[in-house]
């Protein structure tokens, strides 16, 4: 893999990964790319892979690159362990390394899988919540202050795309969501002969009572209503 300088060619690789993962479209979509571009991009990566923890609970695996990470990012159900100890580090600190799995004993697990030398970014963190982007190699001290740097301007890049994709699928959501409200009155308005406010009062007020969202209510009735409408044909 390339070794980037602190110039021009670094600069030219970040961008390509900005607009290839600003392409993506959705916040899945966002993660899967990075994990491939991070095996491209980070000096001496091999393999990469995004996790979320959440306070007081396993984490979950959102990207990788391809099986070996789900098996180092994921305990085993009958352990009460997270698979990377020195990720509880990365809610104060940007950046963990790990230099040889087979001299520190909590790597071990990762030396079981011949993977020798993670390095693991954080990319998102709030009160209760930490996204790790994890790096890989099967060689020991893989990851030196050069690849930790280009990975804390790649995480960047990412974070900011996350953000781009997250807005637009909520607001595809919302325009959705306002279309479905929309039928579901009109359906009420029919079937009730009361106007528009008066509809949605009557969905709201369902939604309260049976204790559903009220998205989740309308797509009921306009499914019935869909599925009656074919009966009757």
């Amino acid at each position: 893999m390339p070794r980037f300088p602190a110039g021009f060619e670094l600069a030219e690789a970040l961008t390509a990964a900005a607009r290839d993962l600003h392409d993506t479209g959705t916040p899945d979509n966002t993660l899967r790319a990075a994990a491939e571009l991070a095996v491209r991009l980070l000096p001496g990566a091999e393999h990469a892979g995004i996790s979320e923890i959440e306070r007081g609970s396993r984490s979950r695996t959102l990207a990788w690159t391809d099986e070996v990470v789900r098996s180092a990012e994921t305990a085993p159900e009958d352990e009460a362990r997270e698979p990377h100890p020195d990720w509880e580090r990365l809610w104060t600190t940007p950046v963990v390394r790990i230099e040889d799995s087979e001299a520190d004993g909590a790597g071990t697990a990762l030396a079981g899988l011949g993977l020798r030398s993670a390095l693991s970014l954080r990319l998102r963190a709030d009160r209760r919540r930490l996204t790790v982007l994890t790096a890989y190699a099967r060689a020991p001290r893989a990851f030196d202050d050069d690849a930790a740097r280009i990975g804390r301007l790649f995480t960047e890049h990412v974070g900011l795309a996350l953000d781009s994709t997250t807005v637009r699928e909520q607001l595809t959501e919302a325009m959705r969501t306002r279309d479905l409200i929309g039928q579901a009155t009109g359906i009420l308005m029919e079937r009730l002969g009361i106007d528009a406010a008066g509809a949605f009062e009557s969905l709201v007020r369902a939604s309260q009572r049976e204790n559903v969202k009220l998205r989740d209510l309308a797509r009921r009735l306009v499914d019935a209503n869909h599925a009656g409408g074919s009966a009757g044909r």
